[in-house]
């Protein structure tokens, strides 16, 4: 794709963007920091908003004559509803761009509430190819554009400047207490995979892009001098080029010794590139977060997930080997979890020792189904399926047996109180235990009363403080605050 370029001159001709973020997993918003040092290269005049840690005021939306709304995960795209209709109500004149990852599966009710341009995949030229249409004619009547876009970009170095300080966001606790500042980046982006309950397929279809090298090298570096301690890689799986991989965090490591990072890494590829973890740990990295999604080997294959519970086995011994700590992320509730599997899952946290490794909302995250989602495809999940929730921006499904559904929605309950009083990861793994087991009773209760309590202090491990709900259906009590 060829931009246009943006028209220079005074600033009062200069096209003024809004870029507005609303939730991006507790990290200083990627999704604007990027295409803001596009359209600023270009000559735009470009606000960044972060609604989830400022406040937006009306003035600054009345200023725009672009507001962008980044929608990189679900969370973010039903927070970002109620937004748009303010914006809009606020300044109809305004051309609304919804960009990210959720807006191409989310288009027909973007264009419902008032969205004029929807852009997914690699969007940040596009959107500066927008503004440059806007600048220089009429808005056009339909997109011109197309909705996903897949080129092979020559990214910019992120521009964060009007964005909130690191400390404001998510960060590293360290298991002596204390924590960590951390910075967000990506090296690179879309997935050569294509699990079947992943939010990323139906936008990239199996393939990923690169980010130079030098751009990300810049960009760590602007991190650092903004006070970043620790980097965490947004990429969803650092190992789809292993050697681009090792390439940017050895260059990180020798320009910045003390420097600590994190990546998320399938279970797979922890076992293909085995010799590449002491690498790994050599350059810094403290953490790796492995979607492992379940210990059901059925529920496995229905997710596409390409590993065994024997691979993740060997993955957390690999990881423990090499001295690089383990955050393993779950779907615990999916329409064929049974009162056996559950109360399995349970006890292989506590089997493979990981109750300090798993953040407590995993215990209670229950299979999205956002539109688009390749699950559909499936007999078995759609005798499951009912009417698409335009709310909940997910197709709802039911468990053939109801009281797993109540299970799962007590136990989020529970874990929401939990984690908000800060209890110790052991404590609640034993309070989610304890229920189950007061759910389920008879022979299922007593295997989970047998084991033993677990510890009631720090975690030994390093971790993130923002829980991780980015495969999490909402229920009913978290959609009414945002309705």
């Amino acid at each position: 794709m060829t931009t246009v370029p943006l028209q220079n001159g005074p600033r009062a001709s200069s096209p003024r963007v809004l870029l507005l973020s609303t939730y991006e997993l507790g990290h200083q918003p990627f999704g604007l920091a990027s295409p803001a040092a596009w359209l600023r290269a270009e000559g735009a005049d470009v606000t960044c908003v972060d609604v989830d840690v400022v406040t937006l005021e009306d003035d600054t939306i009345r200023a725009a004559d672009l507001v962008g709304v980044y929608l990189p995960m679900h969370t973010a795209t039903r927070l970002a509803v109620p937004l748009i209709q303010r914006v809009l109500s606020i300044n109809p004149q305004a051309h609304v761009c919804a960009y990210g990852l959720y807006a191409p599966v989310n288009e027909e009710m973007l264009r419902q509430i008032g969205v004029k341009t929807v852009l997914g995949g690699e969007f940040e030229e596009p959107l500066t190819a927008l503004v440059a249409g806007l600048s220089a004619a009429q808005a056009p009547v339909r997109q011109l554009l197309p909705v996903i876009s897949l080129g092979r970009q020559e990214f910019r170095v992120p521009d964060r400047a009007g964005l909130p300080a690191l400390g404001s966001y998510a960060s590293l606790q360290w298991p002596d207490g204390s924590s960590r500042v951390v910075g967000y980046t990506e090296a690179t982006r879309g997935c050569k995979h294509m699990c079947r309950h992943c939010p990323i397929v139906p936008v990239y279809n199996g393939q990923f892009r690169v980010v130079q090298r030098d751009v990300v090298d810049q960009e760590v570096a602007n991190l650092v001098e903004e006070g970043a301690q620790h980097i965490t890689f947004g990429d969803p799986d650092f190992f789809n080029g292993p050697r681009h991989a090792i390439d940017v965090v050895q260059k990180l490591h020798d320009r910045f010794p003390g420097l600590t990072y994190d990546v998320t890494i399938k279970v797979e590829h922890l076992l293909a590139q085995a010799s590449l973890l002491p690498r790994l740990r050599d350059t810094g990295c403290v953490l790796v977060t492995t979607a492992v999604e379940s210990f059901d080997e059925k529920v496995l294959d229905y997710f596409e997930k390409r590993h065994t519970s024997e691979d993740f086995v060997t993955a957390q011994r690999l990881l423990a080997e090499a001295g690089v700590a383990l955050n393993p992320t779950f779907v615990a509730f999916t329409p064929w979890t049974t009162r056996e599997s559950y109360t399995q899952f349970l006890m292989s946290i506590h089997e493979f020792g990981l109750v300090d490794s798993v953040a407590p909302v995993q215990y209670a995250i229950r299979l999205l189904l956002p539109a688009g989602s390749r699950l559909l495809e499936l007999p078995e999940m759609r005798m499951h399926v009912g009417e698409y929730d335009p709310q909940g921006l997910c197709h709802r499904w039911s468990h053939p047996d109801p009281a797993m559904d109540t299970l799962q929605d007590e136990l989020f309950s529970l874990v929401e109180v939990a984690v908000e009083a800060a209890h110790p990861r052991g404590q609640v793994f034993d309070a989610v235990r304890a229920h189950t087991a007061k759910a389920l009773g008879g022979e299922l209760a007593d295997r989970l009363n047998a084991l033993p309590a677990s510890p009631r202090g720090l975690p030994t491990v390093p971790y993130l403080s923002e829980p991780w709900f980015c495969c999490a259906e909402p229920t009913r009590g978290q959609l009414e605050p945002m309705l």
